[in-house]
């Protein structure tokens, strides 16, 4: 299950997924987004796992996107397609989380930003450290959240959500846990120890139970998330063909600020 980009474990009945991309905040690229599919396919088999912790490698839970991959696809002709493929793909991991039938813990080890944001979203509990700042910068890249969005909105708010998105702040972790996004603060070095401790608790409940609950919540009450999901892949694909993308793209890999045409 484990890869270069990741690391999964299997222990005392909770399986452990670690983005493992450290040298880059575990910025999400192509591989790591399939690698990170697959894990989370592989646990729902894997008997042994009653719930799913996700961390990351390093200081940081997840910068999003990979926005050096981001900029290269701007160089392929038929970049539209891969734009639109990527979104899609990230759609699709977000909908793997939301319909998992196992509690996903979120152990938020650093930042979470822009796409890992939206991996903090589609997790069923989070537990973060005072260090894990929280927020979705994609106007600064001349782009859009237009997949988290959604995810956003159903977890704390349109209120909340219009402050995060239009704003593009990224909020310390009281703020984060204030609005809901983070559900406990614990020190650094106890991330792992409660997150485990949260995953037993989980543990405890009849598996049938917990994954109609999920059911319940995601695709009852939340019976338009998905296709707003889909909407939102369309948006966020859009958005990467535009020259205030371009220009926000170069601007933030060159270090300055963008001149938005």
């Amino acid at each position: 299950m484990s890869s270069d980009h990741l690391q999964v474990h299997v222990h005392d009945g909770a399986g452990t997924i670690v983005l493992n991309r450290p040298e880059r905040r575990n910025a999400l690229n192509r591989t790591l987004l399939a690698d990170l599919a697959q894990a989370l396919e592989d646990l729902r088999k894997e008997k042994r796992v009653r719930a799913i912790i996700l961390t990351g490698k390093g200081s940081s839970f997840c910068s999003g996107m990979d926005l050096v991959e981001m900029r290269e696809t701007a160089a392929d002709d038929n970049r539209n397609e891969l734009w639109g493929r990527d979104a899609q793909d990230y759609r699709d991991l977000m909908e793997s989380m939301l319909r998992h039938p196992k509690p996903i813990i979120a152990a938020v080890n650093g930042p979470a930003v822009a796409g890992g944001a939206g991996l903090v979203l589609a997790c069923d509990v989070v537990v973060a450290t005072h260090s894990a700042r929280f927020g979705l910068p994609e106007p600064l890249r001349g782009i859009t959240a237009g997949v988290v969005s959604p995810l956003l909105v159903f977890r704390i708010g349109a209120g909340h959500a219009a402050r995060l998105l239009m704003t593009a702040e990224l909020v310390d972790s009281a703020e984060a846990e204030r609005m809901g996004v983070y559900h406990e603060l614990v020190a650094e070095d106890q991330l792992w120890v409660r997150s485990t401790q949260i995953a037993q608790t989980c543990a405890r409940g009849a598996p049938e139970a917990l994954q109609l609950t999920k059911r319940m919540l995601n695709e009852v009450i939340g019976e338009q998330l998905f296709t707003q999901l889909t909407a939102g892949a369309a948006i966020s694909a859009t958005a990467r063909t535009t020259e205030a993308a371009e220009e926000g793209l170069a601007a933030f890999l060159e270090k300055r600020e963008p001149k938005w045409p």
